[in-house]
């Protein structure tokens, strides 16, 4: 046993080594986070911001008081524009109803989205969708008046 004592006793490190290198090491370890909640704190890259809370908060709140409007807005135009769509379809059914209904539906499905873009889309394309139905039905009755002109003269 002595024998072993001596043999690893060539490689044993220094007690000068030791009190330089790890116990300074140690120390440093040992002045880490005590809860994950501070090495999060240390660690994690922060999002900077250059409003506080409350005028953040209020932007938000803004924003979706604004799009809430818009789509409230192409709400009532739908509604208004489905008023002069008063003839039935094969069924019997006025398209009127059936284009309120579909709108009704089509604003149900994207009621949670939480997407600016894609709400944004989604009222660029209603709006755009009402503004091509009125255009086209003005065309047609336009074109109904002239056909009625000329076959009446």
């Amino acid at each position: 046993m002595i024998l072993n004592l001596q043999r690893y006793q060539n490689f044993a490190i220094p007690l000068k080594f030791v009190h330089q290198h790890i116990v300074p090491l140690r120390r440093f370890l040992h002045n880490g986070p005590d809860t994950v909640e501070e090495l999060l704190d240390r660690h994690v890259v922060k999002k900077e911001k250059s409003l506080d809370d409350d005028e953040e908060e209020l932007l938000n709140r803004r924003r979706l008081t604004s799009t809430r409007r818009e789509a409230l807005s192409l709400y009532r135009d739908i509604l208004r524009a489905t008023r002069f769509f008063m003839w039935p379809d094969v069924r019997g059914v006025l398209w009127r109803d059936i284009l309120r209904e579909n709108a009704r539906k089509e604003f149900e499905e994207a009621r949670y989205e939480k997407d600016p873009e894609i709400i944004t889309r989604l009222l660029i394309g209603g709006h755009d969708a009402v503004e091509s139905a009125l255009e086209k039905l003005a065309e047609k009755q336009r074109q109904q008046i002239a056909k009625e002109r000329g076959g009446g003269d």
